[in-house]
């Protein structure tokens, strides 16, 4: 993906204005808000964030998404020193999702199914430490539902002989948002259509503390046999018939 951007740079007008960073591309939602009741928040690395963030924002019930940069040991890191390995960071996504419409265990479906969690430090053609596999919670109280789900895919990738999931798992506070250009790349105007996601096809069934909401429908719309599903799908979100 690096070499990609050294184009987008070059190219001005592809650049989005800090005041169109506020807002969503898709949803029209602040990008930058805070969680309000019955909200939540959690941060995924999936490798490539450009991907990844189209992944959660067509999940109904998903309020926000923003990329950038998290996991590392350097304030306000640029997307070229976290790209240099040595600050630490891993490209990633958060979400903020309504609780009344959209599981945490919904989420964590999504991400384990759309990329390769058992790759370390990269994910397909893209290598290095800021393409990790991660998740990064904001409160204590999720960290059971996601060490549970973990749990269950490595049985899940076991029934496969794949390999052991290298995904890091921790609790985090600071979260640094991405380059306007980065943000809802995939649909953006004239924008490379890339994603470097290796899904494992493996599913995520039921695990302890799991509560999906979203009807199976929903997850058809993710083909994970075909190659570059999402890159293949709309931009809309998916409509919830309930």
């Amino acid at each position: 993906m690096f070499k990609f951007l050294k184009t987008i740079m070059n190219n001005k007008d592809s650049i989005i204005t800090n005041d169109a960073n506020l807002v969503h591309r898709i949803l029209k939602t602040d990008i930058k808000k805070e969680p309000n009741y019955p909200e939540d928040e959690i941060i995924f690395g999936c490798g490539c964030f450009w991907g990844a963030e189209k992944c959660f924002w067509k999940l109904p019930g998903v309020v926000t998404t923003s990329v950038g940069y998290a996991g590392g040991n350097k304030n306000n890191p640029t997307y070229y020193e976290v790209c240099s390995g040595l600050t630490g960071h891993s490209e990633v996504v958060r979400v903020i999702w309504d609780k009344s419409e959209i599981d945490i265990s919904d989420l964590l479906k999504m991400f384990w199914e759309c990329h390769d969690p058992t790759q370390k430090n990269r994910q397909g053609n893209d290598v290095g430490t800021q393409y990790r596999s991660a998740i990064y919670y904001k409160n204590e109280h999720n960290k059971n539902v996601i060490l549970a789900s973990k749990e269950q895919y490595q049985k899940e990738l076991n029934k496969k002989n794949l390999g052991l999931i290298e995904t890091e798992i921790k609790m985090i506070n600071t979260y640094f948002y991405a380059e306007d250009y980065h943000q809802q790349y995939l649909a953006s105007e004239d924008s490379r259509q890339y994603c470097s996601a290796s899904p494992t096809r493996v599913k995520l069934g039921h695990f302890a503390g799991s509560n999906y909401k979203l009807e199976n429908y929903i997850w058809e719309n993710f083909n994970w046999d075909v190659d570059k599903c999402v890159l293949r799908s709309d931009n809309n979100p998916i409509k919830n018939n309930k």
